[in-house]
């Protein structure tokens, strides 16, 4: 979480947890967070886009929590792009409200337990900013992003801010991810977010139950083609609606089906299958003896054996 100014750290805490307490999550789903499957569909179709499109930037989360959607973007970056990860982690919070709202809602947040989560599915760390988001844009370069989330401060003034750092850090074509844009116990973030459509030229492209994505660029080609891939997902509903003068994708996912995820180093093996049981071979049947004939039954037991065998060759020959 994040916000205004505070002193920059780059070590953990006496707070964070011991080695072995360390998570070691052995699939994306054992990393504590909120990341919904429609969303990581999203995630993956719009950086599947730019990749599509030739659109090069870097990666930026705002806000990152234990490091679930960060590990997933993580998956995305290519060679030569930077990922940057800004939180508060176990830092002070600048102000009192911040404050309040990190002891409520985050109190086991440290990053130590970032970086193991982080680590578990990747090589390398991602820039991490140990700092109030509102450093931001002394910390990395003005249009060099072309995807950022947005999930830090709760708070009016304090998404404001990310707002106008995103708008400067993205690149012409670049997507924003707000968080929690519609959460009732997240008003400052609705009202910072429909403020920046109403009057700074944010343009709404898409939107969940949880998140909305936007642009200050044009985004009527990637809408578009966000339509016709919607269009094949029979796990999706999606409506468009008119907001603002503009389309808006409604996108509801309630029976989405996750992307791949990155895997785990700390995945189990896979365990080889069981060989298939041999099914038991029943012995075949015996041939049964074929019953003597009604003359051979008569001769044997009323003729003397000499005529009997003599009649037995006759009928044989």
């Amino acid at each position: 979480m994040s916000q205004t100014s505070a002193p920059v750290q780059s070590a953990s805490t006496s707070q964070s947890p011991a080695a072995d307490e360390l998570p070691q999550p052995a699939r994306l789903d054992d990393v504590k967070g909120w990341f919904r499957p429609v969303d990581q569909l999203l995630f993956d179709w719009f950086l599947a886009h730019q990749r599509d499109q030739e659109h090069a930037g870097d990666l930026l989360e705002l806000g990152a929590y234990m490091g679930k959607s960060a590990i997933f973007l993580g998956s995305y970056l290519r060679e030569g792009e930077e990922f940057t990860v800004c939180d508060l982690w176990d830092s002070p919070a600048p102000d009192a409200s911040n404050s309040a709202e990190m002891d409520r809602s985050y109190a086991t947040l440290t990053r130590r337990a970032f970086e193991a989560n982080y680590l578990s599915f990747h090589d390398e760390l991602p820039t991490l900013v140990q700092a109030p988001t509102s450093v931001i844009s002394s910390r990395v370069r003005a249009g060099s992003c072309r995807f950022v989330h947005i999930d830090a401060s709760h708070l009016y003034e304090h998404v404001q801010g990310d707002i106008e750092a995103a708008e400067e850090l993205l690149t012409p074509e670049g997507v924003v991810v707000f968080d929690d844009f519609r959460a009732e116990h997240c008003p400052g973030v609705a009202a910072a977010v429909w403020g920046a459509v109403a009057t700074a030229g944010l343009r709404p492209v898409c939107i969940t139950g949880t998140k909305l994505y936007g642009t200050w660029g044009d985004p009527e080609k990637a809408r578009e083609a966000l339509l016709g891939w919607l269009e094949t997902r029979t796990d999706l509903w999606h409506g468009v609606e008119e907001v603002a003068g503009a389309p808006l994708v409604r996108i509801d996912g309630r029976k989405a089906v996750a992307p791949a995820h990155p895997a785990s180093r700390h995945r189990p093996a896979a365990v080889a299958p069981a060989p298939a049981a041999v099914p038991e071979q029943r012995p075949a049947p015996a041939t049964a003896r074929r019953r003597p004939s009604l003359v051979r039954r008569v001769a044997r037991d009323l003729l003397p054996p000499l005529l009997t065998r003599a009649l037995r060759r006759a009928l044989r020959g």
